[in-house]
């Protein structure tokens, strides 16, 4: 869309503009951190969850910009959003297990949606948040579609809506912190640093299972574009890049971001978390975000970043490439990483658009794209 700026625009320098960058506004943004974001597959629209307990859906428009269109409430603080793969339905989850979906079809009217229905504790978990849906995501099998919920029950269900019960469930190792899916490929990170492999063919059986390359907590995982392995994320600042199968182990490495060296010491390092990794769909770069505020544009087949871009006054909470890849998407808010003594009302909150211009996120020439 023309109104994200001009693909004409070429920078040249490794330090990013953000001052293009378009806000949502404060009365139609969310009232806590921001959980999670996806865009439309097949419209310009934007779902946001929040830890205020709502699911927010925004429409991007070349002569209005972009505003606020659907909104919904869940019982407990929503904590992911996904579209299907046509674009028709949003799924959601929150901290109590509970799981929602949006149909457009049956709410084409935008405003506040409400009754939308929610299979009750999808995730019944036990005490406190056990049964939190952590994440869920939309895969295609033999042209049908389904959802995969990962929770900190230690479980990822499968729901096809014919029934208010799971058609299958999957084991993990522990607590679900992050999942991604590529066409047949699905990645669960879970607690203690493992990551199952599952082919999506056979959606109830792990196919591989390994231990993280970064030594500390996962904070993320992100499935390549051509669906050929992903990238992981940790707390302590590092992204891993690993390949699915065996025979690429050689591409597999890893890399240092999201640090910043103290004034005070030169020798010593501030380190924060990576909190989101995000892939071009169109041109296999991807995006790397995190604790300090910033994000970067990288080249995994260079080993190069792209692009770095300066503080934005917050953590990063949830990032995302529109369809096209035009647009750039990314949540300022708390995430959590000092504790709930630190949380404040004063912390920012925002929604913010980045236009994708000139060769921020093209892959440097002779670089092959996966």
């Amino acid at each position: 869309m023309a109104f994200f700026g001009s693909s004409n625009a070429a920078a040249t320098s490794t330090t990013g503009d953000t001052s293009k960058d378009i806000e949502v506004k404060r009365e139609e943004c969310p009232t806590d951190s921001i959980s999670d974001l996806s865009f439309n597959p097949a419209i310009d629209l934007l779902a946001v969850s929040s830890w205020d307990k709502n699911v927010y859906i925004y429409e991007l428009s070349q002569q209005t910009g972009v505003g606020g269109k659907w909104k919904f409430e869940m019982p407990a603080h929503v904590l992911c959003v996904a579209w299907s793969k046509d674009g028709t339905r949003l799924a959601a989850g929150d901290t109590e297990g509970n799981l929602s979906m949006l149909d457009l079809r049956t709410n084409p009217n935008p405003g506040v949606v409400a009754n939308v229905p929610t299979i009750p504790k999808a995730h019944p978990g036990g005490n406190g948040l056990q049964g939190t849906i952590k994440c869920c995501r939309w895969f295609q099998t033999n042209g049908q579609d389904f959802l995969a919920t990962g929770s900190w029950d230690k479980t990822v269900k499968f729901w096809d809506f014919n029934s208010t019960n799971p058609i299958g469930t999957l084991d993990c190792a522990e607590r679900v912190y992050s999942m991604d899916v590529k066409d047949n490929l699905m990645v669960v990170a879970t607690a203690e640093r493992h990551i199952h492999m599952v082919n999506l063919n056979e959606p109830q059986k792990i196919f591989k299972t390994m231990t993280s390359p970064l030594k500390w907590q996962t904070r993320t995982v992100s499935c390549f574009t051509d669906a050929t392995g992903f990238a992981v994320g940790s707390i302590e600042g590092r992204c891993a890049i690993q390949y699915a199968e065996d025979k690429n182990t050689s591409l597999n490495f890893s890399f240092k971001c999201h640090r910043q060296q103290d004034q005070a010491n030169r020798d010593v390092a501030k380190v924060y978390s990576v909190n989101c990794i995000s892939f071009h769909p169109v041109h296999g770069t991807f995006s790397t975000a995190g604790s300090d505020g910033t994000f970067h544009f990288w080249d995994k087949d260079a080993k190069h970043r792209l692009k770095g871009y300066p503080e934005v006054g917050g953590s990063i909470t949830a990032t995302g490439f529109s369809r096209e890849g035009n647009v750039f998407a990314y949540a300022i808010s708390y995430d959590w990483s000092k504790g709930y003594s630190v949380n404040s009302p004063n912390q920012p909150i925002k929604l913010k658009l980045h236009p994708i211009v000139g060769d921020e996120c093209k892959p440097r020439p002779g670089s092959k794209k996966r």
